[in-house]
């Protein structure tokens, strides 16, 4: 970087930093000489201390954020996004386009050539090793939620242990809720440890068990659950006024909870969705103010990633959907399970920021207390197989040897290897052959990526895109509990009888055709009307597009566009059978076919 650009990044910092009145803002002075005077630091802070928003500042002033940006990572984008809006709006900059503060996410770059500051999540972060693979273009990084341990999260801090002696002008910040912390400052060498507490009042937990005992029964039986949380509800607004935040394990649930809320409720309070798929502005609704009470009904966005502000009181299933890998079934599930200890005390702490707050654990204290302290790392519980196949192709060397915080299994690895063979993508001596190198550049599960190299051969490549990208994302047809028989109805115009593949290009060129007619509002009633989520369908054709890209970038649509001839619509009839549920990603199989399993 050149002395003039140097020049215009330092005059861009702001004068004159400001500070709430925040826990790490009593303690930047000390915080800022571990920064200046180690690479690695790890920041352990309580729910409610500020480490989110106000690391990026002390490093502004520190002087980072010249000679490279200040990489910000979250392991969520609606978290990426509202915290650099926040950032942005404490240093008086705009957010992206003519500002210091940017973010990009997937499908999304907001980040401003002048960008001192960019949030983004830490699968964006993961991604750029492939075109920047020393980071050159960020003197700091900042390492967001890292106890969440996700895959994207520990392989980043496996990659950056091994950088660190090859950049010694790179700073890290590794931040983490008060789990574990001294796993990470063991990683890196014995880094400091700084510990930061939050901002809480007294919380009170009461234990309200149901009568199930698994979360197999619960999900059997969630009238039984719906009762539960309307009857803490119930029992919360005798404490007083306050907003309540209320954990749930999905999308559905979410829909099914704010349905019996609202019959119960009616207009005494505002019940607001919370989840990573919302579209922004929907997202933005949980930081407006009301002259209601709220209640705000979340996954697990909530749990670390994002604070919902005024939560006086937090209802807790105590379970979330947690992704885990079979190798013996070599399908990757996402069951209901009971949450741990740590995941537990981390919702409980949401509440209790302005005020005394009150959580209701719909479980028994027993039980609580018979369950792990620490959510297993997902490198323990994943398919391996994209992790091999990005080491080989970004030259780490074998996953056996790479720095992972705690190594996966000797099962997963073989299991990870063999996938990759089955597909070509590695050879008998495991090393990459052309095929894995195609593989590494697209964005989807390799065996899913197999399915996009196999239709250019088998001419059917513009077809099976289309359906490569719709197993990226969740289905797009909603069938809401009170509502299954009307969704099923509409659902039979995309159904084929013989394939549920073609069912998806019938439900792809039905959204296409009315998207090109059809005005966004138009578009998305429309959708709601034949039970499709519009943000889905969306993000569908996001991921298409980007696979287009990569695609023309691998030169693989040089014999010009292949397709089969286009699936028809089929009339409407009064009584369809239900459309059949499509194999999930990482079930399909590693084969030419474009037809369905079933």
């Amino acid at each position: 970087m050149n002395s003039d650009r140097l020049q215009l990044r330092a005059a861009s910092v702001p004068r004159h930093i400001n500070y709430p009145d925040l826990p790490i803002s009593q303690r930047r002075a000390e915080i800022a000489a571990a920064i200046r005077d180690h690479q690695v630091i790890v920041l352990c802070g309580e729910t409610g201390s500020g480490k989110t928003t106000q690391l990026p500042k002390i490093c502004l002033e520190l002087g980072r954020g010249i000679h490279g940006m200040i990489g910000h990572t979250q392991p969520r984008r609606i978290a990426a996004r509202s915290v650099a809006a926040r950032i942005a709006s404490e240093l008086k900059s705009p957010l992206g386009a003519h500002g210091i503060v940017g973010y990009k996410v997937r499908f999304s770059d907001h980040t401003p050539p002048k960008a001192l500051i960019k949030l983004m999540t830490d699968g964006i972060l993961l991604a750029e090793t492939q075109s920047d693979p020393l980071f050159k273009q960020y003197d700091t990084l900042i390492i967001d939620e890292a106890h969440e341990r996700s895959l994207n999260i520990d392989f980043l801090l496996g990659y950056l242990k091994q950088l660190l002696p090859k950049r010694p002008d790179l700073k890290l910040i590794i931040t983490s809720a008060t789990i574990d912390p001294a796993s990470f400052s063991e990683h890196f060498n014995n880094c400091p440890i700084i510990t930061v507490s939050g901002r809480t009042y007294p919380v009170e937990i009461r234990y309200r068990p149901l009568t199930v005992d698994t979360p197999e029964e619960v999900d059997e039986d969630e009238p039984t659950l719906l009762d539960a949380i309307v009857n803490a509800v119930d029992e919360l607004r005798t404490n007083g006024p306050g907003d309540t935040l209320i954990f749930l394990s999905g999308e559905r649930e979410i829909h099914e909870t704010a349905d019996a809320l609202t019959a119960h409720l009616g207009n005494k309070a505002d019940i607001l969705p919370l989840y990573a798929r919302l579209s922004n502005e929907q997202q933005q609704k949980i930081f407006e103010l009301s002259s209601r009470p709220r209640i705000i009904l979340s996954t697990n966005v909530a749990e670390t990633s994002l604070t919902v502000p005024n939560i006086r009181y937090v209802i807790d299933p105590g379970l979330a959907r947690i992704s885990r890998y079979s190798p013996r079934t070599k399908v990757q599930r996402l069951p209901i399970e009971p949450v741990s200890q740590a995941s537990a005390n981390q919702r409980s702490g949401r509440c209790g920021r302005v005020m005394a707050g009150i959580c209701i654990r719909l479980y028994a204290e027993d039980d609580f207390a018979s369950r792990p302290l620490f959510t297993e790392p997902e490198i323990l519980r994943t398919n391996l197989a994209s992790v091999i196949l990005q080491m080989r192709y970004l030259r780490l060397g074998a996953i056996e040897d790479f720095p992972f915080l705690q190594r996966p299994g000797g099962k997963l690895i073989a299991d990870g290897y063999q996938t990759l063979l089955e597909l070509s993508a590695l050879d008998r001596h495991n090393n990459l052959t052309p095929i894995g190198r195609q593989l590494a550049r697209l964005p989807v599960d390799p065996r899913i990526g197999r399915m996009i190299l196999a239709a250019q051969h088998e001419g059917v490549l513009d077809d099976v895109l289309i359906i490569a990208a719709a197993l990226s994302v969740q289905d797009p047809r909603v069938r809401p509990l009170d509502k299954q028989q009307a969704a099923d109805t509409q659902h039979a115009l995309f159904r084929d009888e013989h394939s549920d593949f073609l069912s998806y290009l019938k439900l792809w060129h039905w959204y296409q055709d009315n998207a090109k007619n059809l005005s966004t509002n138009k578009l998305r009633k429309l959708c709601e009307q034949h039970f499709l989520s519009f943000t889905r369908l969306r993000e569908w054709r996001d991921i298409h597009t980007q696979l287009l890209e990569i695609i023309d970038e691998l030169n693989l649509r040089k014999q010009g566009p292949q397709h089969a001839p286009r699936p028809k619509l089929r009339p409407l009839k009064k009584k369809p059978h239900p459309p059949q549920a499509p194999a999930p990603p990482s079930s399909a199989p590693p084969t030419h076919s474009t037809r369905s399993p079933s």
